[in-house]
């Protein structure tokens, strides 16, 4: 059995234990953690895990955040700064980068707020490598999760260190989140 396969097993068996609707926002998040090497064979299993989530009886929608930046940078007040942006990319200061990271954040605020069932919907997020380098997912993920009714799955390409930390592409230290890991790790067996 691939990764991709055992992680969307893992997947499925906590979309279907029951959803408790007193659970706090942060514990409303899922981190689907998987090898950065298995990016695109994610990409291409993604309905396996879309199919998991119906089988379960919840409702599913994806967004993608891969081009976030790109579509932030050419439609915001800060799409100016684009050419100098792209000839010294050091000198995006922090109040662009706080901009950015409120657009991020709306964004996936809006999806929440426009699903139809919302308390048994989930609402995936891909691409969260095209904000490396930007926004951290763990400054993004606290403006959001008071918004969770339902379930928000981050497609997470990293590792689970273990009490709650994770890091991404292996690129920075760990950092803290009270969030649900799901990872490719065989299931314990119980005797």
């Amino acid at each position: 059995m691939s990764r991709i396969d055992t992680l969307a097993g893992n997947y499925r068996r906590v979309c279907g234990l029951p959803w408790d609707p007193h659970t706090a926002g942060p514990q409303r998040v899922w981190l689907a953690v998987y090898e950065k090497d298995d990016e695109r064979k994610l990409r291409a299993r993604l309905g396996v895990f879309e199919e998991a989530t119906r089988a379960t009886g919840h409702g599913w929608r994806a967004v993608d955040l891969t081009n976030a930046f790109a579509n932030w940078v050419t439609t915001s007040p800060f799409g100016n700064y684009m050419a100098s942006y792209f000839a010294a990319p050091g000198r995006l200061g922090p109040g662009p980068l706080t901009a950015f990271r409120t657009w991020v954040a709306d964004r996936i605020r809006q999806s929440l707020g426009t699903l139809a069932d919302p308390e048994t919907t989930v609402l995936a997020l891909t691409g969260i490598g095209g904000l490396f380098g930007f926004v951290h997912l763990s400054d993004v993920l606290p403006l959001v999760d008071p918004h969770i009714r339902g379930r928000l799955l981050a497609f997470f390409p990293g590792e689970y260190l273990a009490s709650n930390n994770y890091r991404l592409f292996d690129a920075r230290d760990g950092w803290n989140y009270l969030a649900t890991p799901i990872t490719a790790a065989e299931p314990e067996v119980r005797k």
